[in-house]
């Protein structure tokens, strides 16, 4: 009937949706962090935190508790051709890190020449700014809405923009 399939959609669990993001252009002497949601697929660059800092991951603690995202995006740079490199294999132990110190979803984002494009914006923090491009590649990209199955930085969601670094 009718009201058995009424009750039947207001009694299912809601899978929990992700809406709220922090993307991190990650540097080992800087880490720009940018905020973004899913609903208007837009990021703002918000700081960078010093990645060179005995433990930068203090800083980001406080972030991730003044923003409470529900999951965490990082760019991870490659070569231009696609090749990882050294900063490949530092960026996704990064990711990896957040991940264990803050047991939120990370996703993975190629982020060649988004500092390049945050130069040509004449962007201030380069490195926020950097973040907030990587981050509108992740929610423009992909349905962000729906990318609550990643639960650690190795089952990436390994998106490729043209405008990464």
């Amino acid at each position: 009937s009718l009201h058995r399939l009424m009750f039947a959609v207001v009694s299912a669990p809601a899978a929990h949706v992700h809406l709220s993001f922090l993307g991190f252009d990650f540097g080992t002497r800087r880490i720009g962090v940018a905020t973004g949601n899913a609903l208007t697929r837009n990021a703002r660059p918000l700081r960078s935190v010093a990645g060179d800092a005995a433990d930068p991951f203090d800083a980001i603690g406080l972030l991730i508790a003044e923003w409470q995202p529900d999951a965490l995006v990082v760019g991870v740079p490659r070569h231009p051709d696609g090749a990882p490199h050294e900063n490949t294999r530092r960026a996704r132990r990064f990711a990896n890190q957040l991940h264990g110190r803050f047991h939120l979803p990370v996703h993975e984002v190629d982020e060649r020449y988004t500092t390049t494009e945050a130069k040509a914006l004449g962007a201030p923090d380069l490195d926020a700014a950097a973040a907030a491009i990587i981050l509108e590649q992740f929610l423009c990209a992909t349905d962000a809405t729906d990318a609550n199955d990643v639960t650690d930085a190795s089952a990436t969601n390994d998106t490729n923009g043209s405008s990464n670094a």
